[in-house]
């Protein structure tokens, strides 16, 4: 086996990248297959696929950002889930260890929300600096790179349609539905060094066999088999550093012993969400930039996203068994469109989403007590289960904040994730509920139970893409417009949200950006 690579700190022709998911373990190995030295600072540690265990509480307990948080505004998390406002992972390979595989693109449309739309009141709906035009590319390269089936990039057959998928299938179909999709970055056989899926039903709590992509045993791997890069698990990114011309000179992490390290950088990439990237932007603050880094604008932290979600369970006569296959069932994608006489703006997908047991047991009805709760868990076999997932209007006033007086184990303050609905996301959610009860019934579902949304595990937006650097945080690249050197490599850079998943965008952003710095530091601009 060979000598795991080793940068000095004191090296500062590296980049430095800080996390491990989707954005900055795909940027690690773009850059790394360029021939560019980088160094991954992950705050969490560093599992194995024999860390993985087919148990969801198990798993959620152990791969999980359980540090304190605190979740503030109008939402139901502030009194649902007041301490856990994001079901996200904190360890190498972040959430691409947890997310269930749906990749699916933005629509042409969901790039130019403000021309599309128009100004909305109350929000900050802004037209992203690039189109779906210049990104389809970058989603080829992404789609074959994570091996989403039904795509010509990758060439891989659509996975089996499961039970679950045939029923909800069945149900769209009966009532108009013609849009039924599922692209999973899932294989459907052998590829790219990963095996096929074998059904084993357990997506979310990281794939046992490695059959769904994840940078913890895809990039990550690929990246350190160069000798270009040195990953450093349980390093907890503190502050950004610069000089006196205001160029990043590095990262203070803490180690797992809490001891303080300097790492030097030729250009540092902040890729550790949407709300640790903004949280690590504003704890930089200096007395050059006082309110943060890449923050002239007053938007870091601004706009978080999440989607507009709903939740619900059907019930039938017979079993449906929806837990055998992949989390992800039937996607009925007909009203992801933008269409104003529904009385939104935006669009949403039904995603049939397979929950377990115990997670439904907990996600049903927090709390949950009686035998009308439990004559529905009696009949768990029965059931199908959607989440409704709707685009999500930039807000400023939704956003991450640092907590005045509390602080983490690192000493940092402690994150305050605030979000309210507006209308629009209120009647989204209505109307895929009534779609999906309309859906289940026409195929004999004779229970539906509305559930409350689970913690957001899509958080998007506080360091916004913008044209002019007073509208945003970074350029089209993800370059932070105030700080030449200084990159955002998360989901935390989309402008708007999308109806879609964001993964397959996020490392589609990624390779993109990649591409960027590596011609930058060809010409000696970084």
């Amino acid at each position: 086996m060979a000598t795991p690579t080793q940068f000095s700190l004191n090296d500062d022709s590296v980049v430095v990248i800080v996390g491990s998911g989707a954005g900055g373990g795909t940027l690690a190995n773009e850059l790394a297959q360029k021939g560019i030295n980088c160094v991954i600072l992950e705050a969490g540690k560093h599992y194995t696929q024999a860390d993985i265990d087919n148990d969801e509480w198990g798993m959620f307990n152990k791969i999980s950002w359980l540090d304190k948080r605190i979740s503030a505004g109008g939402w139901h998390h502030t009194k649902t889930y007041p301490g856990l406002p994001a079901w996200i992972v904190k360890g190498v390979g972040g959430s691409s260890v947890h997310w269930a595989g749906l990749a699916l693109r933005f629509q042409p449309h969901e790039f130019k929300t403000r021309s599309t739309y128009g100004e909305q009141a109350g929000t900050q709906v802004m037209d992203w600096p690039v189109d779906y035009a210049e990104m389809a590319p970058f989603y080829d390269l992404a789609e074959k790179k994570l091996g989403v089936t039904g795509t010509a990039a990758s060439g891989l057959p659509m996975l089996p349609e499961n039970n679950h998928y045939k029923v909800i299938a069945a149900g769209a179909r009966k009532i108009g539905y013609k849009n039924i999709v599922r692209p999973m970055a899932i294989n459907s056989q052998a590829y790219q060094h990963r095996p096929g899926c074998q059904q084993i039903g357990f997506c979310m709590q990281g794939c046992k066999i490695g059959a769904k992509w994840s940078t913890l045993y895809a990039d990550i791997p690929d990246a350190l088999g160069t000798g270009k890069v040195e990953l450093r698990p349980q390093s907890m990114a503190l502050r950004i550093e610069h000089d006196a011309q205001g160029k990043a000179t590095g990262v203070l992490y803490a180690d797992k012993n809490g001891k303080q390290h300097f790492q030097k950088a030729r250009i540092v990439c902040v890729a550790g969400n949407s709300i640790e990237s903004p949280r690590l932007l504003l704890n930089s603050a200096s007395s050059m930039f006082r309110d943060g880094l890449a923050n002239s604008s007053g938007q870091v932290g601004r706009n978080y996203m999440n989607h507009s979600t709903a939740a619900a369970a059907s019930i039938y006569d017979k079993p449906v068994y929806m837990y055998r296959g992949t989390s992800i069932g039937a996607v009925v994608a007909d009203e992801a469109r933008h269409d104003a006489s529904r009385g939104f703006n935006g669009g949403y997908y039904l995603e049939g989403l397979s929950l377990g047991l115990p997670f439904m047991a907990a996600f049903m009805q927090p709390g949950g007590w009686g035998r009308d709760f439990t004559s529905a868990i009696d009949l768990y076999d029965h059931m199908t289960c959607v989440w409704v997932c709707g685009e999500d209007q930039a807000m400023a006033d939704n956003r991450i904040t640092l907590h005045a007086t509390e602080k983490d184990q690192y000493g940092l303050p402690v994150p305050v994730v605030t979000k309210t609905y507006t209308a629009n996301d209120d009647r989204l959610a209505s109307h895929g509920l009534k779609q999906w009860r309309a859906l289940s019934e026409a195929v004999g579902a004779k229970r539906v139970i509305d559930m409350p949304p689970y913690p957001a595990s899509h958080n998007m937006g506080t360091n916004r893409m913008s044209e002019k650097a007073r509208d945003g945080v970074v350029n089209r690249h993800g370059q932070a417009h105030d700080i030449k050197n200084l990159f955002v490599s998360d989901g935390s850079q989309f402008t708007s949200s999308g109806a879609c998943n964001p993964t397959l965008t996020i490392v589609a952003l990624a390779i993109r950006q990649a591409g960027f710095i590596e011609n930058a530091m060809k010409r000696r601009d970084l």
